[in-house]
């Protein structure tokens, strides 16, 4: 896949705004948003309330996961999600948001999973034109400030230098302090890649005795992971004593690639907590996960963007720290999987004073 350079994505960025500046003036007698970002105009009726979620494909268990999460709020308030995925193709992305904002973006609320950090300015800059009620998750540009905006209303991630951390900490207790170790990163044009790895890092810094003996991109896919992982054993063979991925996706093609070759000696971890991972950790096949609670951040992405439409949340009393936040995560192992291998989504987090009370600190 080839991400888009920041000119390609600030062109993408003049398209949206034209397109949806185009769509706010054929609307302009009585169309647009119902409500206002900063809660200068009527709030919207909740009925008239349009929901939509993207992520890069439903292949992806986490991801598929946060879909149903946005259909389970979806339902809870007497509407319908629509589901969009863009198969990991930033272009595709770009074009789904352009034409969605060419059409009905009346009270629209997006919670989106842009493919990369340079593609969220677009996305949020068009969303902002039309007046569209907008929730970012994992990537953004660091120097990109939500309070900026007054659409943009929230940006949701999770610590990755905490959660690489801990499985590369988990993957070295699990070889006996010692070996090597191969690792299979995600999307480099993401923030939650990059970090994930500095979190690895971070731990064979501590684990002196643990030696990375190669590392090679797999862009969070498990078909490119059990590609990349036979390459891999067969380059290093028996030194490989464990595998460190960047998502359970990975971590699950991984472990294909290990059973094709016979392999039983070797130690996995990943990231996401999507069903498959966290029975080969019952089963004692894969080491650790962290979740992130895929169907808590489809639900609440759009509860977001909805308390704000519908006017019982404002844009100007929500917390900065707020506005771009991590979230709780978890570190699952084979002490505590039964506690997660049957999540339930609490509704009251759904609820419009508690939307954020998962945050654990704002994005430093």
């Amino acid at each position: 896949m080839k991400l888009k350079s920041r000119p390609a994505a600030a062109l993408i960025s003049l398209s949206l705004a034209a397109v949806a500046l185009a769509g706010c003036s054929e609307e302009a007698s009585g169309g647009g948003n119902g409500g206002s970002g900063d809660g200068d105009s009527a709030a919207c009726a909740k009925e008239d309330v349009q929901l939509l979620g993207q992520v890069r494909n439903e292949s992806n268990p986490y991801e598929a996961a946060w879909l149903d999460g946005g259909d389970a709020f979806a339902e809870s308030v007497g509407l319908e999600q629509e589901r969009l995925t863009y198969d990991g193709d930033s272009t595709k992305q770009q074009d789904q948001i352009t034409q969605r904002l060419a059409g009905d973006t009346k009270c629209l609320v997006m919670n989106i999973l842009p493919n990369g950090d340079s593609d969220t300015p677009p996305i949020v800059e068009g969303a902002e034109a039309a007046g569209v009620y907008t929730v970012t998750q994992w990537n953004k540009p660091a120097d990109m400030n939500v309070a900026d905006y007054d659409y943009w209303i929230s940006h949701i991630t999770y610590d990755g230098v905490e959660s690489g951390k801990q499985i590369g900490d988990a993957l070295a207790e699990a070889i006996g302090g010692e070996g090597g170790i191969i690792a299979l990163q995600g999307v480099l044009d993401t923030a939650a890649a990059k970090d994930r790895f500095a979190g690895l890092e971070a731990s064979l810094e501590e684990n002196s005795g643990v030696e990375l003996l190669d590392q090679q991109t797999a862009n969070f896919s498990r078909d490119e992971a059990l590609t990349v992982t036979k390459t891999l054993l067969s380059k290093h063979g028996d030194k490989v004593k464990g595998i460190w991925t960047a998502n359970d996706d990975m971590a699950l093609g991984a472990l294909e690639a290990l059973k094709q070759a016979g392999r039983t000696d070797v130690a996995v971890v990943g990231i996401d907590a999507v069903p498959d991972a966290l029975s080969a950790i019952e089963d004692g096949t894969m080491t650790a996960t962290v979740s992130s609670d895929g169907p808590w951040q489809g639900g609440v992405g759009l509860a977001i963007g909805y308390c704000v439409a519908i006017g019982e949340l404002k844009v100007e009393d929500i917390a900065d720290e707020d506005r771009a936040f991590y979230a709780e995560q978890f570190l699952i192992n084979k002490d505590n999987v039964a506690d997660f291998s049957t999540p339930e989504t609490d509704p009251a987090d759904f609820e419009c004073d508690n939307v954020f009370n998962r945050a654990v600190g704002p994005i430093s």
